[in-house]
């Protein structure tokens, strides 16, 4: 029986991964297909690539449709490209309402206009196939000058960089679903201050720096959190990899609220924090700093062993088993 979560990579792979590397019909204009770790695919038409994602929001019941819009267009930042436009989904269980619906629309728009992409249309409807809201979205992008950057596209030697912070995305979910809980024993401005970090989601910028750079492998940390991310990008390269957890940067609202929760803040869905490989990974961190975007070097990329050093000594780096933020749990 499966847990909450993504699949684990062994049966994704098994099951999903591996019949459709068998599938017969190969086009000569797909050029990127899918891989575990590999959030995007890319279509080569005329000329133009086009450069496709999706993902659902499952891990929150508010803010969904404002989380959906700016998760997804992180896929497509994450491969060097831009969004245009995204579809959506919206499945609603029968106790729902129309503000439910407005206020998923609402979010949704005000997560387009921010990035400067338009909603392209999609489907709702109300069923009792879910007990809670569901956003299901799939977004557009295209290429900058054809330029696409892979997750799997990590290299030995390179430095590992992540953006902004660990945790980033749960944080605010995590203080925004159970505030009732939290402000019973934080203080209210620390809880608003944790719900302010979804102000940070959107990984636009980075990705932007980061292509000018160099950069040859980008990933939207998701589910799996900071580690999770790691170990995908990993994986997807084929290489090893050496994560030193000290220097991992954590926001003081994160420590607080995942130690209210009883929960790993590093593997916690951490969106809005982009995992980058690069050679020269100082000056990146210059570049991105002079755009007021936070980052420290946590690692580097090795040959084989995928490896975390923590302060009692270096262990294996598992692969992303269910997120953090299903365990949450108050004592």
């Amino acid at each position: 029986m499966f847990k909450i979560g993504k699949i684990p990579p062994e049966i994704l792979e098994s099951i999903v991964m591996n019949p459709i590397r068998k599938n017969t019909v190969k086009r000569d204009d797909i050029l990127l297909r899918p891989k575990t770790g590999e959030d995007c695919s890319v279509v080569d038409l005329q000329g133009e690539m086009c450069v496709l994602s999706t993902d659902p929001i499952t891990g929150a019941a508010k803010d969904i449709g404002y989380l959906a819009v700016q998760i997804n267009c992180n896929d497509i930042y994450s491969a060097g490209a831009e969004p245009v436009g995204i579809l959506l989904t919206v499945l609603l269980p029968e106790s729902s309402d129309e503000e439910d619906l407005k206020e998923i629309i609402e979010g949704a728009l005000k997560g387009a206009e921010e990035l400067g992409i338009e909603i392209l249309g999609g489907h709702t409807e109300v069923t009792d196939a879910v007990c809670k809201p569901i956003v299901s979205a799939a977004v557009i992008g295209k290429s900058r000058k054809r330029n696409i950057v892979q997750t799997g596209g990590a290299q030995v030697g390179q430095d590992v960089i992540m953006t902004k912070w660990a945790g980033l995305e749960g944080t605010a979910i995590i203080a925004k679903e159970y505030e009732e809980e939290l402000v019973k024993g934080l203080p209210l401005e620390v809880v608003q201050a944790a719900q302010g970090m979804k102000n940070f989601l959107s990984v636009g910028t980075e990705s932007l720096i980061a292509v000018e750079h160099g950069a040859t492998a980008m990933h939207d940390a998701t589910e799996g959190g900071i580690l999770g991310a790691v170990w995908e990008v990993a994986e997807c390269s084929q290489t090893g990899v050496e994560i030193w957890q000290d220097r991992i940067p954590l926001k003081e609202e994160t420590k607080i609220i995942c130690n209210q929760a009883n929960i790993d803040p590093l593997r916690l869905i951490s969106s809005g924090t982009m995992i980058i490989t690069t050679q020269d990974g100082q000056e990146l961190l210059k570049k991105l700093s002079a755009h007021g975007i936070e980052g420290a070097i946590i690692g580097r990329i090795t040959e084989e062993e995928r490896i975390l050093v923590t302060a009692q000594g270096r262990c294996l780096l598992e692969e992303p088993k269910s997120d953090a933020i299903y365990q949450v749990k108050f004592l």
